[in-house]
């Protein structure tokens, strides 16, 4: 599925998000507050989107991208190499279960709306705790639901009925757009998903809302 979209999801990220996606991204590599040179892990990493925002915001760093989609990957090397990031960036196709990076090696770890897409999230987490140095930072965004009555009923519309729509009719995909609603309703609440995070050997676990909550960031220091 992830393949099959992949020529158009940038495209979509942008219009669907009205942009925002940027911004989110910009906001998660600006809550890791990293040092110069950080070595940086971003996990799901698709076409590169945060690979590209952390070494655009941290100077000297460098970013290895780990998906399994290769699809995803041959897009995100096209854009690494237009920007001449080939030193800076290094993108590998792996399984989050198993993350091909050596142990305590990373001074922080990325994933941009991709963790609910990993068959087991916890053991996603055990993986990203075990190639972070100690006092290493995680940022994870992911979607999830308005808590203000209005703003989610609107959300909620837009979210089941619009997007799919343009999303089906942009990407020529049949369910990959309605994927993306149905595995957000199934993903765990904010607080639970914190408390995921925290038993994978994570402490200061915070969950934060962006725009609404439509978005949240979730931020965590390895122990």
């Amino acid at each position: 599925m992830f393949d099959a979209i992949a020529p158009r999801y940038d495209v979509l990220n942008r219009v669907l998000s009205v942009g925002l996606d940027r911004r989110w991204r910009d906001r998660a590599v600006d809550e890791l507050r990293l040092p110069e040179g950080a070595r940086v892990l971003d996990l799901c990493t698709g076409t590169a989107d945060l690979a590209l925002a952390t070494v655009r915001k941290v100077p000297g760093a460098s970013v290895i991208g780990v998906d399994f989609a290769g699809a995803m990957l041959r897009l995100g090397l096209a854009k690494v190499g237009s920007l001449g990031l080939n030193q800076s960036i290094r993108l590998v196709r792996g399984d989050a279960t198993r993350i091909p990076v050596g142990t305590a090696t990373c001074d922080a770890a990325t994933v941009g709306f991709g963790i609910r897409n990993v068959s087991e999230p916890e053991q996603a987490l055990a993986e990203i705790a075990r190639v972070l140095r100690p006092n290493g930072q995680l940022a994870i965004l992911e979607f999830g639901q308005p808590a203000i009555p209005g703003i989610r009923t609107l959300y909620s519309w837009y979210f089941r009925y619009v997007l799919p729509a343009v999303g089906r009719r942009v990407s020529k995909h049949s369910s990959a757009y309605s994927y993306l609603p149905a595995s957000v309703g199934t993903f765990p609440a904010p607080p639970e998903f914190a408390g995921i995070i925290a038993r994978q050997g994570f402490s200061n676990v915070r969950a934060v809302s962006l725009t609404f909550g439509i978005v949240y960031l979730y931020i965590g220091k390895r122990g």
